[in-house]
C-alpha cells in the first residue's frame, strides 16, 4: 500500500522548511532554505515577506514531488512558524506595508516604557498573560500604522489586514480568501485576551489598533482552509497551526500538566504544561496558551530567551570563527573548562526572566590565552546557564521540575545537552526525533485529518535517544553559575549607565 504523509510547514527565524512525517512520527523528507537577516539599524530585526513566501513555496514544492515519487498521499498539511514577528498587508492587492518585523526586534522599547509608566502592564499582564515588551506583536503594529505613510487611513478604511507568519502563509496559500490564526499564535500578540479567547477591545483602544485588521481565531486542529493547487500542483487542507514553540510542547507529547520542554533554535523557549489554569507567575515568566482542542484550553508557563542557536550563527556568519554548528561540540569538548570566559548574548536585549531590551551583548574574562575554542565554549554555555536563569525563576514560583526534553537544532550537540544537565542538575532527555516543532504541526493536522483517532494516539511515538545526568558537583556549578549572574549584572548595569535606545 501506498504510504499516507503528514506536510510540516515550518516558517522558522532563519530558514523556511517542508517535513514529510510519517503516521508514527518520523520524517521521510526534509526540504530547507534560509533566508536574509536584515538589520536596518542597531536592534531593530527584519524579513522580506518575499523572500518568506518564495522559500516556503519551493520547499513545500519539494516536498510534494517527494511524496509523488514514493507514490504517497499527503493526508493533510499543518503549519508552525517564528511567533509574534509581524506583518501588514492590503487586503485588496496582497502587497505587504513594510518588511516583516521580527520577535527580536527592539524598535518599540521606548513606547512599552510609556505604556508602563502609564500604568497599563497591570491591565495587559492579567488579560494576555504577556509583559509590556517589544517582543510581542502588538506594539509592532501600532509602529507600523505610525511609521508607513498612508498606513493609519487605510487600517481605519478597513484595508489592512494584520497577521503573524502563520496568518500571512495561509492567506497566500489560499490566494486571500482565510484571514486567519490559531489561540497560541493570537495569545502571543499583546492584544489576545487568553482567559475569554478573544481580541480584547479595551487593549486594541490603548494601542490604537483596528479590530478589523484581525485574522480570525480557532482551535490548533481545525480546517483552516486549502492550499489551493496552483501552488503545489495539487488541493491540501491545512489542518493544524500553532506557534512554534506550543507546537514542540505538541511534539514533545508534554500533554500532562507538569510536563516541560526546552526548545534550542534561533532563540531558546522553556514550557511548562498547567493543564486547564493559567497560573500568574511572580517571576517574570509569561503565561500563555499550550494549544487549544475542541475548544477547550490548556495553559503553560514559559520563559523566553532570545538568542541561543542565534550566538552560534553569529560565530558563522558574523565572526567567521567557525564553519559549521557541528564544529562547537569537538571544539568545547577539548578544552578542560572554560578559563573564566563568559559570553552574555543579549545582541536583542535580555528576555526573561530579565526583560530588559536595552541590554547588548558582552564578553567577560578575556585575557592573551583566549582563543576561538574558549569563545565557542562560552558561547555554548551560556545557552546552558540562560536556560538555568529560566529554571531558577520557576522554582520561584513554587515548580521544580524533575526532568526536562529538549528538542531543536542545537540538541544534536552532546557537550551542550551533558553541560545542560549539569547547569539544571537534572536529567536531560533527548528524543529519537529532535524536529519536534515540525512534528507538532504535523500532528495537530493529523487529528483534523482522522490520521490520529485522539492525543492518546500520539503518545506512543514519543522514543528516548538518549538521557544526560548530571556530573557536576555542587560547588563547582555553583562558582559557574555565581560568575555568570555577575556577567548579566555587569551587562545590566552597562545598560543602565548609558541609558541608550535605539528608535
Amino acid at each position: 500500500m501506498a504510504s499516507t504523509f503528514i506536510l510540516s510547514i515550518d516558517q522558522g527565524t532563519t530558514s523556511s522548511r517542508a517535513i514529510l512525517f510519517e503516521k508514527d512520527g518520523t520524517s521521510a523528507f526534509t526540504s530547507q532554505r534560509e533566508f536574509r537577516q536584515i538589520f536596518p539599524q542597531p536592534g531593530w530585526v527584519e524579513h522580506d515577506p518575499q523572500e518568506i513566501w518564495d522559500t516556503t513555496l519551493t520547499v513545500c514544492r519539494e516536498a510534494v514531488a517527494a511524496a509523488g515519487q514514493q507514490s504517497a498521499e499527503i493526508a493533510a498539511a499543518g503549519i508552525t512558524n517564528q511567533r509574534e514577528t509581524t506583518l501588514v498587508w492590503n487586503r485588496t492587492t496582497g502587497e505587504p506595508l513594510y518588511n516583516a518585523i521580527v520577535w527580536q526586534d527592539r524598535r518599540t522599547a521606548e513606547f512599552c516604557d510609556t505604556l508602563k509608566s502609564s500604568g497599563y502592564e497591570p491591565t495587559f499582564a492579567a488579560r494576555t498573560g504577556l509583559l509590556l515588551d517589544p517582543y510581542f506583536s502588538g506594539t509592532k503594529i501600532r509602529w507600523i500604522l505610525d511609521n508607513v505613510d498612508g498606513a493609519r487611513d487605510l487600517a481605519e478604511r478597513g484595508e489592512l489586514a494584520f497577521g503573524t507568519m502563520d496568518t500571512y502563509l495561509l492567506w497566500r496559500f489560499s490566494n486571500g480568501k482565510v484571514h486567519a490564526t490559531d489561540a497560541t499564535n493570537a495569545s502571543r500578540t499583546l492584544i489576545y485576551n487568553i482567559h475569554k479567547n478573544k481580541w480584547d477591545e479595551e487593549l486594541l483602544r490603548i494601542l490604537e489598533i483596528p479590530a478589523s485588521m484581525l485574522p480570525q481565531v480557532h482551535d490548533s486542529s481545525h480546517n483552516f482552509g486549502q492550499i489551493e493547487k496552483e501552488h503545489l500542483g495539487k488541493t491540501l487542507t491545512i489542518g493544524g497551526i500553532a506557534g512554534d514553540q506550543q507546537a514542540a510542547t505538541f511534539g514533545q507529547n508534554c500533554l500532562e500538566p507538569g510536563t516541560i520542554k526546552s526548545t534550542y533554535g534561533t532563540g531558546c523557549f522553556v514550557l511548562l504544561n498547567t493543564g486547564s489554569e493559567a497560573l500568574a507567575s511572580s517571576s517574570k515568566l509569561l503565561t500563555t496558551i499550550a494549544y487549544r482542542l475542541n475548544g477547550e484550553t490548556t495553559y503553560a508557563t514559559e520563559g523566553s530567551i532570545f538568542v541561543a542557536g542565534a550566538a552560534v550563527q553569529w560565530l558563522r556568519d558574523g565572526l567567521k570563527v567557525i564553519d559549521s554548528a557541528q564544529q562547537t561540540e569537538d571544539m568545547s569538548s577539548a578544552l578542560a573548562d572554560n578559563a573564566g570566559v563568559y559570553l552574555v548574548p543579549a545582541f536583542t536585549g535580555l528576555g526573561a526572566p530579565h526583560w530588559n531590551p536595552d541590554a547588548r551583548g558582552a564578553l567577560f574574562g578575556l585575557t592573551r590565552d583566549t582563543g576561538v575554542a574558549q569563545l565557542v565554549r562560552a558561547t555554548l554555555e551560556s545557552v546552558a546557564y540562560q536556560t538555568g536563569d529560566l529554571f531558577a525563576a520557576m522554582a520561584s514560583d513554587g515548580v521544580t521540575p524533575t526532568r526536562v526534553r529538549v528538542d531543536g537544532g542545537m540538541v544534536a550537540n552532546n557537550w551542550l545537552c551533558q553541560f545542560l544537565a549539569n547547569v539544571l542538575n537534572i536529567p536531560v532527555q533527548r528524543p529519537v526525533q529532535t524536529e519536534t516543532t515540525a512534528l507538532g504541526a504535523a500532528y495537530l493536522a493529523g487529528l483534523q485529518a482522522g490520521v490520529y483517532r485522539d492525543v492518546d494516539d500520539l503518545k506512543s511515538n514519543w522514543q528516548l535517544d538518549r538521557e544526560f545526568t548530571p556530573t557536576l558537583g555542587a560547588n563547582e556549578r555553583d562558582q559557574l553559575l555565581a560568575a555568570w549572574r555577575n556577567a548579566v549584572s555587569g551587562v545590566q548595569h552597562y545598560a543602565a549607565s548609558t541609558n541608550k535606545r535605539e528608535s
